[in-house]
């Protein structure tokens, strides 16, 4: 039975070398000479060994480098441009299809495609508005990308600009420039703070002022007062008597400073700094009467 055991041993050969195992990160394409006849999924399949073959295609996100190149811009300056390009093809039949059979590899179409539409949208701007402008193109690049890989099966992810960089020289003027333009803004500030602390002291300076002079308002109504009580004062007792205010002054001018003096007693000033005190007059002293003979 040697023919028998041959027989077993080509067919568990042939057997063996057909299997395909398709992991969960891929999608296949089986063609049977040549001709497309099946969809693959995730697991295991057999195909006849030199009549199908099965192609597998990546499905996860992938990241492809355009490379630097040099770009001249608008104000023919020459920039060095990078940028990277997010893509994924997309899980269903029609589009794993599309990424082998509409497009010939499309890794490298993309980022030719990635790298003629970077020239031609910094060949509009100038390296400044490149530069500041990085979301713009981004925008664009990724758009024009979703447009022309439509039938390619392949959905555009993101696109990310690298770099934008300047000649050395240009480099070094817009340094410079840069430097300028923050000491500029410099000296605006310190001249506006500047500014702001004179209008301060300015303003404290009024207000002192304005406290003096209601100070010296009040002060000057407060002496008023005292001459109106004064004036009051002599109205109502020394009417028609200044000799009699002016004695009455010195005694108050002395006892402010704790000085003695002799009042006498039979005086008119007695009498009135007593009803001034609250206290009744000082009767009048009668002169003695004549001595009896």
């Amino acid at each position: 039975m040697p023919w028998l055991i041959a027989l077993i041993v080509v067919v568990v050969f042939v057997f063996l070398i057909g299997i395909r195992i398709v992991r969960p990160t891929h999608r296949g394409l089986i063609e049977t000479l040549g001709k497309y006849t099946g969809y693959a999924a995730p697991g295991f399949h057999w195909i006849v060994p030199g009549i199908q073959k099965l192609y597998q295609v990546n499905i996860t996100e992938q990241m492809f480098n355009a490379e630097p190149q040099v770009i001249i811009t608008n104000d023919n300056l020459n920039a060095t441009v990078d940028a990277q390009i997010y893509f994924r093809v997309k899980p269903d039949e029609e589009s794993v299809k599309n990424s082998i059979y509409n497009v010939n590899n499309y890794q490298y179409q993309i980022v030719n495609l990635a790298r003629t539409t970077l020239r031609n949208i910094i060949g509009t701007l100038t390296l400044r508005s490149a530069n500041s402008e990085r979301g713009r193109i981004n925008t664009d690049l990724h758009q024009t990308l979703l447009e022309e890989t439509d039938k390619w099966g392949i959905s555009i992810v993101r696109t990310e600009l690298k770099e934008i960089d300047p000649p050395e020289d240009v480099q070094t003027t817009m340094n410079k420039v840069v430097k300028a333009e923050n000491e500029k803004i410099a000296a605006v500030d310190f001249a506006t703070a500047a500014e702001t602390t004179a209008d301060g002291v300015k303003r404290a300076e009024i207000k002192k002022a304005e406290g003096i002079k209601q100070a010296r308002i009040l002060e000057a109504e407060g002496e008023a007062q005292a001459i109106r009580l004064v004036n009051e004062a002599a109205n109502t007792y020394f009417v028609g008597n200044a000799q009699m205010l002016r004695k009455l002054q010195t005694t108050e001018t002395a006892l402010q400073a704790n000085a003695k003096i002799v009042v006498p007693s039979d005086t008119q000033l007695v009498n009135v700094i007593g009803e001034m005190a609250g206290a009744g007059l000082l009767p009048e002293e009668k002169p003695d009467s004549a001595p009896k003979a």
